[in-house]
């Protein structure tokens, strides 16, 4: 591992130290290449900035403050209420520094002592406060989905090319040891050429009513808004359910479908698809949901190759014995996994093979929204941390992550406009559908245009 020293004349000498440019975004000043010289602290030092702090960011906070030389620096959030409570998570990890607390983003990423942000907020704020970051001289932690429509996650990954930063998307499972074994396995050939992937999500949620309501004094409505145009505040929106509303949310296929999309990606060895269709709907409750709770995708790839993701976000059985899970399917037989462990059949569905979780790897909650697994959390921030110690990509890199929320957002694309659609497999555009292209990109506040 390279020290201070090394990291920063790399740096100087242009590794990671490209000047600065481009306009402002939501009212954040671009920064010198004097930012870039102070990339991590003294001794390897990673001063982290968490942003989102109500739920996951809560937990990762602490996830990050438990790291060898990390500190968490700085919380934000526009809840005024969850940053003593992500305070006294990260001072329990045993930090010895107490973070600062701050409510505005974009003076975070004005403060040059802090190195990386981690990114916690609606879906909304994804993919424009990673560009922002980048911009700002910050490496980058983006829980997934990586972005709310397809084209600003085409430019989170331009920033991070750009500014040179790393850009690591909170896909946990690309850093579990068991599983990557797993998916080493399948391009090995353990059960021969694969050619079809089917993962599944369940749940038990419960009808959503919106009403209006008062902005609480708790609550910085028009941070939380940020990129996305003035809507009224409704109360029931926040702080989970705006998940449901294609203003601010991407559905339960990017809430949760990205995780296992991403793995079967992975395992298929595939990109973009050339054919996408959903069918499904808002079927268990007639409440203010706008994204479906039932919703089958479908994807073709070049190869003859397809991958299939069902959601029941209102009804909890299980499929297959799990609540939520992968199974690859190929010539010699399957293999199944559930993202800490993997079984490997014959074509007779007879158990050849089972690697259970290592060390660290605990089971799978499927439907713990805070942690779905702390040991995987923790591989996966390390990684990421060691990534910008070392100047490289990390596990699941930013133009990883795009491949497999854009299959994902290309699904309820499909979904809205009501057909098949047809995929340029060299880019993952959508072709010959005007309807459908004109859902590629949204509509910004203005002044909070994303731009790189």
């Amino acid at each position: 591992m390279q020290n201070r020293r090394d990291f920063i004349k790399k740096a100087a000498a242009g590794s990671l130290g490209a000047a600065l440019a481009g306009p402002t975004l939501g009212g954040l000043p671009t920064f010198s290449p004097k930012s870039y010289n102070r990339i991590i602290g003294a001794n390897d030092l990673i001063r982290v900035a968490t942003i989102g702090v109500n739920s996951r960011g809560n937990g990762m906070s602490g996830t990050f403050a438990s790291q060898k030389n990390a500190e968490v620096a700085t919380i934000c959030d526009v809840d005024e209420r969850a940053i003593p409570k992500a305070i006294e998570t990260v001072m329990k990890a045993k930090q010895v520094a107490t973070p600062k607390s701050e409510k505005d983003c974009r003076k975070v990423l004005e403060d040059k002592n802090i190195d990386a942000i981690y990114i916690a907020t609606p879906d909304h704020w994804h993919a424009p406060l990673t560009i922002m970051g980048c911009q700002a001289g910050k490496h980058v932690y983006v829980e997934k989905p990586l972005s709310h429509n397809p084209r600003e996650g085409e430019m989170a990954v331009e920033a991070a090319r750009k500014y040179k930063r790393v850009v690591q998307m909170g896909a946990q499972r690309r850093s579990a040891p068991t599983l990557t074994k797993g998916i080493e396995a399948l391009h090995q050939g353990i059960i021969g050429r694969v050619y079809l992937a089917k993962t599944w999500y369940t749940n038990k949620r419960k009808a959503t009513y919106l009403k209006p309501g008062t902005v609480p004094s708790w609550l910085d409505y028009e941070l939380w808004q940020g990129p996305a145009p003035r809507m009224p505040y409704k109360d029931g929106l926040i702080h989970y359910d705006w998940h449901w509303f294609w203003h601010w949310g991407t559905g339960e296929a990017l809430n949760n479908g990205t995780h296992e999309v991403d793995v079967a990606r992975w395992g298929l060895n595939v990109d973009f698809p050339t054919r996408v269709s959903s069918v499904g709907g808002r079927y268990e409750f007639k409440d203010d949901w706008e994204t479906p709770d039932t919703q089958i995708i479908t994807m073709d790839y070049p190869g003859r190759i397809s991958l299939m993701w069902e959601s029941r976000s209102s009804n909890g059985r299980k499929i297959e014995g799990a609540d939520r899970g992968i199974i690859f399917y190929g010539e010699n037989g399957s293999l199944d996994t559930g993202g800490d462990n993997y079984k490997v059949y014959d074509l007779d569905g007879k158990l050849t093979k089972e690697v259970k979780s290592g060390e660290g790897e605990e089971v799978m909650q499927g439907r713990n929204t805070a942690s779905p697994s702390l040991g995987m959390d923790n591989m996966h921030v390390a990684d990421f941390l060691d990534a910008i110690r070392n100047n490289r990509k990390p596990n699941c890199d930013v133009e990883l992550g795009f491949k497999s929320v854009v299959a994902m957002q290309l699904g309820n694309i499909a979904w809205r406009v009501g057909r098949d659609l047809k995929i340029d497999p060299k880019n993952g555009h959508i072709i010959g559908d005007k309807d459908a292209q004109k859902l590629w990109s949204r509509e910004y506040e203005k002044g909070w245009e994303p731009k790189v």
